[in-house]
Formats: structure tokens, sequence, C-alpha cells
């Protein structure tokens, strides 16, 4: 009896808290809430050539684990495989006997499972299994279950696959608290794929592959330090493939996804394949290049990068002479906040509708309301004010306004209590139920600034001369050191993007992150150490938007030679 029909044998009461989470899941949600994504067959080939999972290996004597097999995506071409191999091997017994230890795989979702179930003993019938050994071998091979949580003996000798993509708010509280005491992955705001690239390598044999697709966030964002760390620390990243521009899975996807293979051995020199065609027949030649020992000479669509990992650093994967330049840089100024600048993010409110309005006509005392910046406030690379404004509930040195000194604000807010209310925010503090989720200082309105939109092809950014406070999507910078207009000719120029490019994550289309964590990486001189004449052409370059000025500046101030300006494709003339 499977575990799901044991599971549907008991009433939800009779079950301890994680596995009545874990039957919930199984039995209900969507695709998305289920962070089921499929991939393309000619994808899922590639991957499993890249693993070493091809039909030249004895695959009938190893082992290969799939945790999340979805619809078979993955499972129906590797069994096609091992099928291929163990009936042109010399091998004596049934197929039950022989191949009964060669696949483990792991589906939580009851129908899914069902359904995959039925192609998986529909392939080996195919294969001319009898229909006996077909049944059994799929009973053997498929768990329905949770594979952070599934009990999975062994080691293997591939790991492959597309893991789930959910957000932690997606899983109930009590199997996050599960997946938490059992996985050191898990940090900050992980998704619920670093703990299945955790167990995944820990299952791996010795030389033994794992082939994953799946978003490349957790390669710089802050949350994936921990995985960074683990792979760094005991194994090879052997592949990285930027599927950047493709369409890799049957639906569009935000996140930028990336193919690795990693490997449980030493580490060495990781080969860089960017945007590949999704043709067959080439990614079959480009899988046979990339396993070669030493790439061939004139082949320009592979590189080879070392020392990608390195404790929980980000994985810088850009081209070598961007990665010289960053490394120079960081070894000869300091970061931004360093330099005297502090980088920040605008308000969250938690209830924008209530909390936004046009300044005019909200129906506050005058010293409640702050005008507001917001993203749309941004029009070719200036700040044009739509005349919006921020209601601020609390007082200049800290804690909220009492509202029985302001009756008009006291009346909107109450106007809108229900939605206030219903925030997290003033449920969790019902004294302070209408407070914003961030605290606004004032003074922060009325000083020089610089604003940056979160998701940008470009850095976009603009100079607020101290007129408005910023919204929660837009970053800002100030310092009492820099000029803000000469700091704003260096984030406008190549450095800024180089130094975002390689430490944040893309998006579809070719978007980039500008938040706060990767800003806090750019390098800048010290103020005092600017010439003055230098300081004057970083301002008027900025002032005039004039971009190729700010690169000659910036350029100038970095002391890049021709080479490091061309790498940032510029020029210092």
């Amino acid at each position: 009896m499977t575990t799901s029909l044991k599971l549907h044998q008991l009433s939800l009461p009779e079950l301890c808290p994680v596995t009545a989470a874990v039957h919930a899941l199984a039995t209900s949600g969507g695709v998305e809430a289920r962070g089921a994504v499929f991939t393309r067959r000619e994808v899922v080939e590639f991957i499993l050539d890249l693993s070493g999972y091809t039909i030249d290996a004895p695959l009938h004597r190893l082992r290969l684990l799939e945790p999340s097999f979805g619809g078979g995506d993955f499972l129906v071409p590797a069994i096609e495989r091992l099928l291929k191999v163990w009936q042109s091997s010399d091998c004596d017994k049934d197929a039950f006997s022989a191949l009964r230890d060669c696949i483990r795989a792991v589906e939580l979702h009851h129908d899914t499972f069902i359904q995959a179930k039925a192609l998986v003993i529909a392939a080996l019938q195919d294969a001319h299994i009898p229909s006996k050994d077909a049944q059994a071998l799929a009973d053997c091979w498929l768990i329905q279950g949770d594979f952070l949580l599934a009990d999975i003996p062994g080691q293997f000798d591939f790991v492959v696959g597309n893991p789930p993509y959910v957000r932690q708010e997606l899983i109930p509280d009590v199997l996050m608290a599960e997946y938490r005491a059992r996985y050191k992955t898990i940090y900050d705001r992980a998704d619920l794929y670093i703990p299945f690239i955790e167990r995944s390598l820990s299952h791996l044999t010795k030389g033994g592959n794992l082939g994953f697709i799946c978003a490349d966030r957790w390669m710089k964002n802050r949350y994936g330090g921990p995985l960074r760390h683990m792979v760094a620390s005991g194994f090879h990243l052997k592949v990285y493939i930027d599927m950047t521009a493709t369409q890799a899975f049957h639906s569009d996807v935000i996140a930028y996804p990336a193919i690795t293979v990693i490997s449980r051995q030493k580490a060495g020199a990781t080969r860089i394949v960017h945007s590949p065609e999704l043709d067959g027949a080439h990614l079959k030649r480009l899988a046979s290049l990339i396993a070669e020992k030493a790439l061939p000479k004139g082949e320009d669509a592979i590189r080879e990068m070392a020392c990608v990992t390195s404790g929980d650093e980000p994985w810088i994967l850009e081209s070598s002479d961007q990665m010289d330049l960053v490394r120079r840089l960081e070894g000869a100024f300091p970061v931004l906040e360093e330099a005297g600048c502090k980088v920040g993010i605008g308000v969250a409110t938690g209830a924008d509708k209530v909390f936004i309005a046009p300044f005019d006509s909200l129906d506050v005392e005058p010293d409640r309301k702050l005008p507001l910046a917001m993203t749309r406030d941004i029009v070719d690379g200036r700040l044009e004010w739509r005349g919006y404004s921020v209601i601020n509930p609390f007082k200049d040195e800290g804690g909220l306004v009492d509202l029985a000194k302001y009756p008009r604000l006291r009346r909107y807010l109450e106007t809108h209590k229900e939605v206030i209310g219903n925030r997290h925010v003033a449920k969790s503090q019902p004294s302070s139920w209408y407070r914003t989720i961030d605290r606004i200082t004032p003074s922060l309105a009325k000083k020089p600034k610089l604003l940056i939109p979160d998701i940008k092809g470009d850095a976009h950014v603009v100079y607020d001369d101290g007129t408005l406070y910023p919204h929660h999507n837009l970053y800002f910078i100030l310092s009492d050191d820099w000029d803000m207009r000469a700091l704003q000719a260096v984030l406008l120029s190549g450095i800024a993007r180089l130094f975002v490019s390689v430490y944040s994550t893309k998006m579809r289309g070719g978007y980039l992150r500008f938040q706060a964590q990767y800003l806090r990486r750019i390098r800048v001189p010290l103020w005092k150490d600017v010439p003055e004449d230098l300081r004057k052409e970083l301002s008027e370059a900025a002032e005039k938007q004039d971009l190729p000025a700010c690169n000659r500046a910036v350029f100038k101030l970095y002391g890049l030679t021709p080479e490091e300006c061309a790498a940032l494709g510029g020029n210092g003339d």
C-alpha cells in the first residue's frame, strides 16, 4: 500500500501536524503552489548528457535519483537510456532483479504521481518488460512523498532534475520548521529548491554528479550563502550553463534558469556556456565538447574559469577580463558604505491603497503627509513628481503620533481600519495598528539623495535635491562626504553596472536587480582623494545626463587601462 493511500485512510486529526501538512500539499495545490515547471525534452537530454548518464556508461550497475519527478520529464528519458544499456548487455537476470536498485524517484503530489507512474509502466512495457516486472519496478523505483522528509537509503551516482521553486510563505509553518531543523542551508528567505540541492548533494557517491536546472538566484543572493559554502567545501562546480533568453521550460518563468553540474570531487575549473541554441543536435555536440579532458582550441562557445567557488561568496561567472577588473577594484577601493555613503530602501506600508494618495486630496493634517517618490516618477533619467504622498504616522523623535491630537488623520485611518488592521504588522502589534511596516523618518525627504529602481536593464540613477520620500520599490543613497551629483556619475557609468551584473541575479529579458545588497558591493574612492577638476567633471556629466561623459570621467577616476575600458564596453578617450 502506498504512503498516499495509507494517508487517505486516516482523518486529518489523527495525523501529526507535519504529516497533515505534507498530506495537504500532496492532495491539493495548483502548479504554481507546487513550484512545478516542466522541462523541454531537448534540455532534459542535454542535462543527462552533461551529468554523464549516457548509454556508453554501465547504467544498469549505477544508481540515479530524481527528487521531484513531476510529469516524468527527466524520469522517462533516463529509464529509456537505462533499458537500452541493460538490453545490450550480457545480463542474465530478469528485469526486476537486474534493475531494482538503479532508480529512486520521488514526487509529492498524489495525482501527478499516479499519472507519471502510468508513463513509467508504459515505457517499461514498450521495451518488452513483462507487465508483472514493469509493475514491480515502478513500485520499487517510485516514492510518493516529500523528498525533504522521505526515507531514501543509500548513495547515488547521479542526481538529476528540476527541483520545485516554491517560496517559503507557501509552505505551512509547521512544515517549514521541520525543514529548518533538518537542513542547514535554509537561511533567510531561501526558496524550497535550496534544501532540495543540499539533500541531493548529500546523496552523491564519491565522483557522483548532480545535474539540475533551476533558478540561479542562490548563486549570488544572500540566502544562497550556506549552500555556496557547502559546494565550495566538498564539491566541484563542473559545469554552469546560463539559460538566458532560452525557452528551457514549457511555460515562461521570470527568474533566469541555469543548468549546474556539481560533482563530489576535488574542486577545479568550471566550464561555462551562455545561452546555448535549443537544438537537440547542437546540445548533444556541446555536451560532448564540455566532457572532453581539454577544451578544443578555437571553441569559443565554452569558457573555463578557475576559482568560481570560494566560501559563501557569490559566484562570479562573467568573462575573465571583467572578473579580473572587479578583483582589482575590490583590492584598491573601499565599498560604498566605507566611503561615507549609506544605502537604504524606501518605505513599505503594507497597505499602499490607504497610506498613499494624491497629496492635495489626502485629507489629513499637512504635517502628517510627505511627498512621495515612486518608480513611475522616474522618466528619461529624471525625477518628475506626479503629486502622490505617503501618510506619516510617526513622531519626528520616534514612536507613533497620538491620534487624539490629529483628528483628520484619526478619521481617515479609522475609515480604513479594516484594511489597515488586517496587515501582519497590525495584528502582531495591536496597539500600533496604524503604523507603516517601516518607520518613516521625515528628515530623509529633505536630504539630497540618489534614487534607484530595483529592476532595470541598466542603472537608472536619478537625483533628488531633497524634496521627496522614497517608496519601497526605490533604493536610495545618501552621503555626508560625496557630492551626490558626482556619485550619480559613478553609478550611471559602466563601473556600477559591472558590479551589479557580477553579483546580482538577472531576470528574464536581461533585467538586473539593483538591490541594496548588490549596490553595497560597488567600490568607490574616498571623496577626499578625488581631484578638484575631476569632481567638477563628474558632476557636470551627471547633470547633463551625458553617459559617455560619465564613463570618461569615471574611467579616469579609477585609473582604468584601455583593456579594462574595453571590458566595460567603452573607452577612456
